[in-house]
């Protein structure tokens, strides 16, 4: 009864905005306590992951997904892709959505995605005719389109926490990926055709003075996928390139971050990093304890009872990962959640890898649902709208991700295809 009460407790203060990091530890030293198991264990998870090679990546990268959102890249990105797809019928509302998928993809922060282009975005799509209703759905739901993409962040945590490899994780998450982008793509020419939205013509000179602009921030995903698929970088190499390219090219080359602005950058994004790895230092250490416990045991021994078909399992994991994902930060869901679900999706015969992407799939959709999403409540801040009417907005937008999200669920080919 303590331990519910105790949860309940530690739920609740998620709720009212208390740090992800000090409810965490908060749980880990209650449990340890009550389990008279050395509260060190968390200094020695922290101490344990410190020296992991591949956490070196989650900084690198952050650092230069912050970079990149102060810098020009995302102007010169949607230039780059009005410039291509102008001409397609919604071809502004594509862009918004290809141009916010990169984005998060890159910076890993669902919320900076909506803040940084929210701004840029909704502005031009009003131009553009779109309705309004349309327009904020749209830019709401995709701030978290990117997670499958590599280098997401979350990528990276959920392989440290699953004992998976980064470089399978990556590529097991473009199919899945590009799915969603290319349901919502469909959504987006539809409802552009049915309200007659202007488009232009195309413009071959627009397009290189466009390709022109980004020839710097091109070769970068090469340099990043390429790298770590042909085996010729690991992925801590691929992020110290990646953080070094991208200083030089928007620092040095092109000059779009003055040198008096990267110490705040730089303590922006590793605030970002620290709260990552306190949290997964404390949740590690939380999780020792429930595997001592047999916890993962007990639950699987109660789902073996109760479902025994795979695909009532996956259906049942799917709704409950959905409303982990309205009600947690995506880190926090990660470390905490992952180490109960992966051994009784193993019993069922699930492959981790799949796993993984069903989770983030889950993960990134739950942040737009209705009523808690953390993403309706940035957006209505960031679009200054009521969060009711950015609920309705979304619908859409959320019923086809579900749709995708099943066809990802049920259909493993999807995610392991591209790793035979």
């Amino acid at each position: 009864m303590t331990s519910l009460l105790v949860a309940a407790t530690a739920l609740l203060l998620l709720l009212i905005g208390t740090p992800v990091f000090v409810v965490i530890c908060g749980l880990a030293l209650y449990f340890f306590a009550a389990s008279g198991i050395d509260p060190s264990a968390v200094v020695i998870e922290i101490h344990r992951l410190a020296t992991t090679p591949v956490l070196v990546a989650i900084p690198l990268f952050t650092f230069a997904g912050y970079l990149l959102s102060e810098s020009g890249a995302p102007r010169r990105l949607i230039r780059l892709a009005d410039a291509l797809l102008g001409w397609l019928p919604g071809g502004l509302s594509v862009i918004a959505l290809g141009t916010c998928a990169i984005f998060t993809a890159l910076t890993g922060a669902t919320g900076l995605t909506i803040i940084a282009l929210g701004g840029i975005l909704l502005p031009a799509m009003n131009r553009g005719h779109y309705p309004e209703r349309f327009s904020l759905g749209l830019l709401t739901t995709s701030g978290t389109l990117g997670l499958l993409f590599p280098p997401s962040l979350p990528l990276i945590v959920y392989a440290i926490v699953a004992k998976v490899g980064i470089g399978q994780l990556f590529m097991a998450g473009l199919l899945p990926g590009a799915l969603l982008v290319v349901v919502l793509s469909g959504y987006n020419i539809f409802v552009a055709a049915r309200y007659r939205v202007p488009r232009k013509g195309f413009a071959a000179g627009e397009l290189v003075a466009a390709v022109r602009e980004c020839i710097w921030e091109l070769p970068l995903p090469l340099v990043v996928l390429g790298g770590i698929y042909t085996g010729y970088f690991a992925v801590s190499e691929a992020a110290a390139i990646t953080a070094m390219y991208v200083f030089v090219v928007e620092v040095i080359i092109l000059r779009d971050v003055r040198w008096g602005a990267l110490p705040e950058l730089i303590k922006q994004s590793m605030v970002l990093v620290g709260g990552v790895l306190i949290i997964l230092g404390a949740a590690m250490g939380l999780t020792n304890y429930l595997i001592d416990a047999e916890i993962p045991m007990q639950m699987l021994d109660f789902f073996q009872a109760h479902i025994t078909s795979r695909g009532l399992f996956l259906l049942v994991l799917n709704l409950f990962l959905l409303a982990v994902g309205c009600t947690m930060g995506i880190f926090s869901a990660l470390v905490v959640v992952v180490p109960l679900i992966a051994p009784i999706a193993q019993a069922y015969g699930i492959d981790p890898i799949h796993l993984g992407i069903i989770f983030l799939t889950n993960l990134e959709i739950g942040a737009s649902i209705p009523p808690l999403g953390i993403n309706l409540f940035i957006a209505g801040l960031r679009f200054d709208r009521p969060v009711l009417k950015l609920y309705a907005a979304c619908l859409p937008f959320v019923g086809l991700l579900l749709a995708a999200l099943a066809l990802i669920t049920y259909c493993p080919w999807l995610s392991l295809a591209l790793l035979r």
